[in-house]
């Protein structure tokens, strides 16, 4: 074992002996003074990987969220589960949790195939929910030739943009690596351009450079065109195979990035989309966590570690 760095058996024991502190710390937390911005949280399903919607919608109130965010494969199972109980019984599931589907990740669907997710999120309740997902490639252009892409992705955008109108749908497209908004540059320039209200950017800190000067005065800019946050960093990368302890710093609180900037910036907009605690874990698709109790006790104590930055 390396010196100073714990064991995974002794990681997850830090984390489930803290589980019932960090619920009800972040319970405690979460509850706004009178006139004070609270965030509207969104839990999202992939971060149990594939545990069913039957253990996960529980926890959703648990982590001061009433909406679910469901994830497809390779990230989650949820949005399958859809197909597999029928969409009758998905509502009724919804109803009797107490909780709003507020988006679904849209990311393998893609930006131009978007109305028949926007019309099932409507059937299913989740009339004004976020659909995420991504821009083309690639994410090396500047200047003359970033707008003219920009440009020509917003025109194959329409159909997509009039599902959102027709349903009461937000079109959120994250700054993804390799992507049209991988840069700051990108981001901006789309924002001038995306001009419908129903279009606009997921804020993802974990894509952009881990200074949380900039991570913030980007956020200033873009404004009401921020239309979801993600609550996650970069920390040591999600790609690779990596120590749980490693894996986990994508989580607020947890890796160096100071999300204080950031959210003080949200809170002086009165930001009002979802917010969502994030990270990946590797393998995709795996809970982040080996039981459901652990980790919405993980999201509670993120939450936590938010809302305190505010105080």
């Amino acid at each position: 074992m390396t010196a100073g760095r714990p064991t995974r058996r002794a990681f997850l024991g830090t984390v489930s002996l803290g589980a019932v502190a960090a619920v009800r710390g972040g319970r405690a937390a979460a509850e706004p003074a009178a006139g004070r911005w609270q965030p509207r949280w969104i839990l999202a399903s992939a971060l149990y990987g594939t545990f069913p919607l039957a253990e996960i919608l529980p926890e959703v109130a648990k982590t001061g969220a009433a909406m679910i965010d469901l994830w497809p494969k390779p990230h989650g199972t949820q949005r399958e589960e859809i197909d597999t109980l029928g969409e009758e019984k998905v509502k009724e599931m919804l109803a009797a949790a107490g909780v709003r589907l507020g988006g679904i990740a849209c990311y393998k669907v893609g930006a131009f195939k978007l109305a028949d997710e926007f019309a099932l999120a409507k059937r299913l309740g989740g009339e004004g929910a976020v659909l995420v997902t991504t821009a083309p490639g690639n994410g090396s252009l500047t200047g003359d030739p970033l707008t003219a892409a920009i440009k020509a992705f917003l025109e194959k955008l329409a159909p997509s943009i009039a599902a959102a109108e027709a349903t009461g749908g937000v079109i959120a497209i994250e700054n993804h690596s390799s992507s049209l908004l991988q840069t700051p540059e990108g981001i901006r320039r789309f924002a001038e351009l995306a001009t419908h209200d129903r279009v606009g950017v997921a804020f993802a800190p974990h894509h952009l450079p881990q200074d949380a000067a900039l991570v913030a005065t980007l956020a200033r800019e873009l404004g009401p065109k921020i239309k979801f946050v993600y609550a996650q960093q970069h920390g040591k990368g999600s790609k690779e195979k990596l120590p749980k302890e490693d894996e986990m710093l994508q989580l607020p609180g947890r890796g160096p990035l100071d999300f204080a900037p950031l959210m003080r910036e949200l809170a002086a907009m009165r930001f009002a989309g979802p917010v969502e605690i994030f990270m990946h874990p590797v393998p995709r698709g795996v809970p982040i966590l080996d039981s459901v109790a652990a980790i919405t006790a993980e999201v509670n104590r993120a939450r936590s570690h938010l809302l305190a930055t505010l105080s």
